[in-house]
């Protein structure tokens, strides 16, 4: 960490004393790094966390002392930590404003309080400890330079008698990865940096000019050097100016603002602090933000000027538009090109055009003169070298983002719907790599010079001659990237390619060896695409000869790495070729297994299952492998003992799973047996491939049951104990995870003790991983026998310990298995004691609404079991009124879920009357309107609690939430039914409200049907609670709706019932409302 601070990050000018950390996007990007490996610090080694450091770290904090709850002892001025080490001393100490921290585990505590200001906190405390390593470790640790490597470190931790030196050498070690991760991280943020050059800087202005001038139609007024005097690097800044990589200043005059005096750097554009009255020198300190170019600067400053650049470029695409049909005018074209590429913000063409055409000159640039040499030479180096990078990116980017040209506007929608339909689970290498040539210049190996002669006798050489060379080109090695691109470089690859269509099968048979070989290089594999070797192989598929089908299906393999080359395999018939070369018993009357025997037929299968895992990453060729018969074939070959043939066989399969229609023919052709039978192979790749299988197919709850049937659930127990292999770990647990869902599995889990293996594995894993472990408790512990086996394995400390995580997909299985947990009320004491419930609810301000839904479910356990809720939810600052607003989402889960918490909320009547403060009365009534079950039950559960403070039953018919309420009666979900009587119950007491429900149909429409078939006899409604309240309710209103007295058809149920209260009127109209009584007491009950 030393090394990146002192070198990568950008430090002020000290004046006096220290300097600071200077404001840029690079120093922001790395202490963001610093304190992502401190928050994570704590959950990722719990035991160095504990660490103590030999010297506090000392900074200056804004933090108040009320920010420190639990944990902490606060004081007006001072904060102390309940945790201290071995001399009693607390490991975090808080004196207004000065805070000493000395530990991991506090550090990230803080940066956990710190919340929005964490930024600001580490940025302090990095200036303040220019050199934390030695305040961490020691001073002896302070002379580890940059190229100390693993082995000093332990050597000097073997040197030490200290008894935490164990500790001390894994924090060393985690320390050093850390400055390595932060120098490479700062390298690479540089190289994406724009870097501008004199020529670049030179032609803008140039452009500029042109379109300059008086009018309303020019882009500026003016635009002019402040010196006329050019060096010869072509910067015009002052050679002591030059070596800070300053190139010129520019004066600007737009439309409509104040002239502007402009620096030009290699790092961007900015504005400086003008000329002095005088008008003689230049306030060369910058006044505002880095910009990447002077038109971006200029668009940002001037209105005018990005409107009338915008007008400009509506006129040049005019012009293009006619010079379609006018090609000899050449100059004009130019010029609009030129304007069009400066308006839209592409002045990295333009740049990478003047790199390649002028590489020479770029040497010369930034080269002032006598004494600034040196120091400006090594800049120069940097700059070509950060060039170079932006080059290879800004072709990456080229690549996978093409345009489109109005030509193709009116192709059929299913070619644009086969290109859509890509499957998103494809991997890095799906983008293709941008190109690069050996440079003329650069120090190559003699197999490089070897090749190209031996290429040159292939294009000139006879028969004879093209096979020897063949054989000699074969001898090469050819995994070597040198080797792959001497061919390209000198036309091979056409050669190769132009081979492949002679009836020669020998030279076939060679160029298909060669172009197996080269075709792991992913530029290569471009280029075989762009030369059209793709359908000349799928065609060779169709050969008699099984050594040219096989070396074809081997090429196809490895060059279907990106979509446009599987594409190609489809559009030219591959996919069905390649599902025929498994049937490789199709001539055979014996069985499939016996004919296996047969090595070439064998080899033929296996090239086959290759090629089609590698097309089976696209869903067109997913469902074009489907069509074509694949999966009966697919099976047929998993019944096989042959380990090279099963592995690509089960990896299609586990690509094509993710796929409904797949895990249905899956089930049909009895795969499942199969793949769980290939779990206890000695094979490491092909347990990973079975259990991702599973992984994928387990979705369906028939497909876990087999699993089970089968014996599955114990081999991938047993898997769990094997944590070297990561990849295979990561399945094994995906596997588990999926299966866990069905409670049968989870029982036969605990039999193998599967869940004590799962919790042992919350720390020190990868992502990946954790995800799929968390995923697996989480279904685990929705039984109370898992929630206390967790509990006594100590997992709810590190379920906890990753809430504060960033991944998406495991802050939701997190959030859901400590929502488990919370439901036992032991478990929920260690979750509110570790802080957890404070987590989860800050997690309800993360972006994603998934993690937001997952959270505010967790939380309603919470609630429940909480020794003092009401109490814990008021101590959140701001709590209450976060969940209020997360009313206003347009995700049906986050809504269903906030509703479900608010519910809890609410049974405090402290919290219902701060929530209705908030406006949670309108938001909800807002939500009304919907036809979502899940959402309605728990919105008429919270409009229940709701109703139970001052007014908010009469809000509630004030804002027009009634009348939706009673539609919900017509749901087949008896869930909501109970809901929403519960909720009509409680609004029945305010008298619009009763009026409200009945003129939107309750009566006529929700209860008719019921009133036929209920008796008296059965029920015994003459002795229910809640009709007597009904009822005595209902008598209490003066003027009742006539919609109450005509609705009920049908004859009385209950006699005579009101004259337990003597009064005519009552006892008259007891006879036309008794129907509407028995069919309300039915959903209320």
């Amino acid at each position: 960490m030393g090394v990146a601070l002192t070198r990568s990050a950008q430090w002020t000018a000290a004046s006096y004393g220290a300097g600071t950390l200077a404001v840029t996007p690079l120093n922001e990007a790395i202490v963001k790094e610093i304190i992502m490996f401190v928050e994570s610090f704590i959950y990722k080694h719990p035991q160095e966390a504990k660490y103590v450091f030999l010297e506090p770290l000392e900074w200056k904090t804004n933090l108040d002392p009320s920010a420190f709850k639990s944990g902490y002892v606060v004081s007006a001025t001072t904060v102390k930590s309940e945790e201290v080490d071995k001399n009693g001393q607390p490991l975090l100490f808080l004196s207004v404003p000065q805070i000493k921290i000395r530990s991991f585990g506090q550090l990230s505590h803080l940066l956990y309080i710190a919340r929005d200001t964490k930024l600001k906190e580490a940025q302090a405390c990095i200036e303040a400890n220019r050199n934390p390593i030695a305040k961490i470790l020691g001073s002896d640790y302070n002379v580890m330079k940059e190229d100390s490597s693993i082995l000093e470190i332990l050597d000097k931790i073997a040197k030490d008698d200290d008894p935490e030196s164990e500790i001390k050498m894994k924090i060393a070690i985690l320390l050093k990865q850390l400055d390595l991760h932060l120098l490479n991280y700062s390298l690479k943020h540089i190289s994406l940096e724009i870097c501008l050059n004199p020529v670049t800087i030179k032609n803008d202005i140039e452009l500029l000019k042109r379109f300059s001038g008086k009018g309303e139609q020019t882009v500026l007024e003016s635009i002019e050097y402040t010196s006329d005097y050019e060096f010869s690097n072509g910067c015009r800044a002052p050679p002591w100016r030059q070596i800070h990589g300053e190139i010129c200043y520019v004066l600007v005059k737009p439309h409509d603002v104040e002239t502007l005096c402009i620096t030009c750097s290699t790092e961007g554009v900015f504005l400086n602090g003008g000329k002095t009255h005088d008008e003689e020198e230049i306030n060369y300190e910058r006044k505002g933000a880095i910009y990447k170019d002077l038109f971006t600067f200029l668009k940002e400053k001037s209105a005018k000027f990005s409107e009338n650049m915008s007008k400009q470029q509506t006129r040049v695409n005019e012009e293009q538009q006619k010079e379609k049909d006018q090609p000899h005018e050449a100059p004009k074209k130019e010029e609009a090109d030129a304007l069009r590429r400066a308006t839209t913000g592409s002045g990295k063409n333009l740049l990478k055009n003047q790199i390649n055409l002028g590489k020479n000159q770029m040497t010369k640039r930034l080269e002032p003169s006598l004494n600034w040499k040196t120091t400006v030479d090594s800049k120069d180096r940097k700059t070509l070298q950060r060039d170079t990078q932006e080059e290879k990116h800004g072709g990456k980017l080229e690549k996978s983002a093409p345009s489109v040209s109005p030509g193709r506007a009116h192709k059929s929608a299913e070619k644009i719907e086969e290109i859509v339909s890509e499957s998103s689970s494809e991997s890095e290498e799906d983008e293709e790599p941008p190109d690069h040539r050996q440079e003329a210049n650069a120090d190559l190996p003699s197999e490089y010079w070897q090749i190209q002669k031996l290429v040159k006798y292939l294009k000139g050489g006879n028969q004879t001659a093209t096979v020897i060379a063949l054989c000699s080109m074969k001898d090469f090695n050819l995994a070597q990237e040198t080797c792959q691109l001497a061919i390209r470089d000198v036309g091979g690859l056409e050669v190769l390619i132009n081979l492949l269509d002679t009836d020669e099968v020998k030279c076939k048979i060679g160029s298909l060896k060669i172009l197996k070989e080269i075709s792991h290089n992913p530029q290569i594999r471009r280029n075989i695409v762009d030369l059209g070797g793709l359908p000349i192989m799928v065609n060779i598929l169709d050969s008699p000869h099984k050594s040219l089908k096989c070396l074809a299906a081997e090429t196809i393999a490895n060059v279907a790495k990106f979509k446009r080359a599987r594409r190609a395999v489809r559009h030219h018939g591959g996919i069905t070729k390649l599902v025929a070369l498994l049937d490789c018993a199709q001539n055979a009357t014996e069985p499939v297994q016996s004919s296996l025997y047969d090595e070439r037929d064998v080899e033929v299968a296996r090239c086959g299952a290759q090629a089609l895992w590698s097309c089976s990453k696209s869903y067109a060729n997913k469902e074009a492998i489907r069509k074509a018969g694949g999966i009966p074939l697919l099976a047929r070959l998993l019944k096989t003992s042959h380990e090279n043939m099963l592995i690509p066989v089960v990896g299609t399969l586990q690509e094509c799973a993710s796929e409904e229609n797949y895990r249905a023919a899956i089930k049909a052709e009895r795969i499942i047996e199969n793949l769980v039978k290939n779990l206890n192979s000695e094979n490491e790749q092909l347990q990973e491939h079975c259990a991702m299988a599973i992984y994928q197919c387990a979705e369906d709850e028939e497909t876990r049951d087999l699993v089970r049937l089968h014996g599955g659930l114990k081999p991938l127990a047993s898997l769990l104990n094997n944590t070297d292999n990561k990849k295979r770990l990561a399945a094994v647990t995906g596997a588990i995870w999926k299966c866990s869902i069905s409670k049968e599995n989870v029982t036969k889990f605990r039999e193998y003790k599967a869940i004590e293996t799962l919790v042992g594995l919350l720390t020190d894993q990868p992502e990946e991983v954790l995800v799929n472990v968390v995923g697996a408790l989480g279904e685990c512990c929705q039984e109370y026998e898992n929630r206390v086996l967790v509990r006594k394995c100590g997992g709810i400390q590190p379920l906890v310990n990753l809430l504060v995580g960033i991944n998406q997909a495991l802050l939701v299985n997190v959030t859901k298995a400590v929502g488990a947990c919370a439901v036992e009320s032991e478990s929920m004491m260690i979750i509110d004691r570790l802080d957890g419930v404070r987590l989860l609810w800050s997690l309800l301000k993360n972006p994603h609404p998934d993690v937001k839904a997952s959270a505010a479910w967790a939380l309603c356990p919470c609630i429940q079991n909480a020794k003092d809720a009401g109490e814990m939810v008021r101590s959140f600052v701001g709590g209450l009124e976060l969940v209020v607003n997360l009313l206003k989402s347009d995700n049906k889960e986050v809504l269903a879920s906030v509703c479900a918490a608010i519910t809890n909320i609410a049974k405090d009547q402290e919290n219902l009357a701060v929530i209705t403060d908030h406006g949670v009365v309108p938001l909800l009534s807002k939500l009304a309107n919907t036809n979502n079950d899940k959402l309605r039950r728990h919105l008429a559960e919270a409009i229940s609690r709701c109703c139970m403070w001052g007014r908010n039953r009469v809000a509630f018919g004030e804002h027009k939430a009634v009348a939706p309420l009673v539609r919900y009666l017509k749901s087949n979900d008896t869930n909501v039914h109970r809901a929403t009587a519960q909720a009509l119950y409680q609004l029945s007491e305010d008298a619009d409200n009763c009026i409200t429900m009945h003129e939107n149909s309750a009566v006529k429409v929700q209860l008719v049907d019921f009133v036929v078939s209920y008796k008296l006899g059965k029920c015994g409604l003459e002795r229910n609670r809640n009709i007597k309240v009904l009822l005595k309710r209902i008598f209490e209103h003066k003027k009742l709706p006539h919609c109450w007295v005509t609705a009920a058809a049908e004859p009385c149920v209950i006699k005579d019932y009101a004259a337990e209260e003597p009064c005519g009127d009552r006892i008259f109209l007891n006879q036309r409302i008794e129907n509407v009584l028995s069919k309300i007491s039915h959903y209320i009950i």
